[in-house]
């Protein structure tokens, strides 16, 4: 929620949170950080996280919460990982937003479980997010959905 005081715009928000978002999805993506991009793509993902505060909506609340648990889990944090997978599912929940959503928050649950070693927890999280994900309609996010899946050990 922007404050009254906030020199940023709605609009400006949006652009920096998105900026900020993809910035953060492009270190992701390296196949190799260095401990100073590691430090910049956490406090990326989470400046990205602030905007979208600001002017987002709960979506855009869930999946920043969302990438926020895969930089943890990245990072080998379980923690953190978890706090923000957790976040992500009851934001989804509240906001009764998509399944595409939901499962994804499940994913979440289940990369951070498996990062702190509690392989029942994991399981448990990949079948509920496996469940819900045969209800999505939209047959690229499913694909997307099942790769992502595939990558939780």
């Amino acid at each position: 929620m922007q404050r009254k005081t906030d020199p940023l715009s709605t609009v400006q928000h949006r652009k920096i949170g998105a900026y900020l978002f993809n910035h953060t999805w492009a270190l992701l993506d390296r196949e190799r950080r260095t401990p100073e991009e590691d430090e910049e793509m956490l406090h990326a993902a989470h400046a990205s996280r602030y905007h979208w505060g600001q002017a987002g909506r709960p979506v855009n609340f869930s999946i920043a919460e969302w990438q926020l648990s895969r930089v943890y889990s990245v990072l080998g944090r379980p923690e953190p990982a978890l706090y923000h997978a957790r976040r992500a599912l009851d934001i989804a929940r509240r906001a009764h937003l998509a399944r595409f959503y939901v499962a994804y928050a499940y994913e979440a649950l289940a990369r951070a479980e498996a990062l702190a070693h509690r392989p029942k927890d994991r399981d448990r999280y990949l079948r509920e997010a496996r469940r819900i994900g045969q209800r999505i309609r939209d047959r690229d996010d499913q694909r997307m959905l099942w790769e992502d899946l595939a990558t939780v050990r």
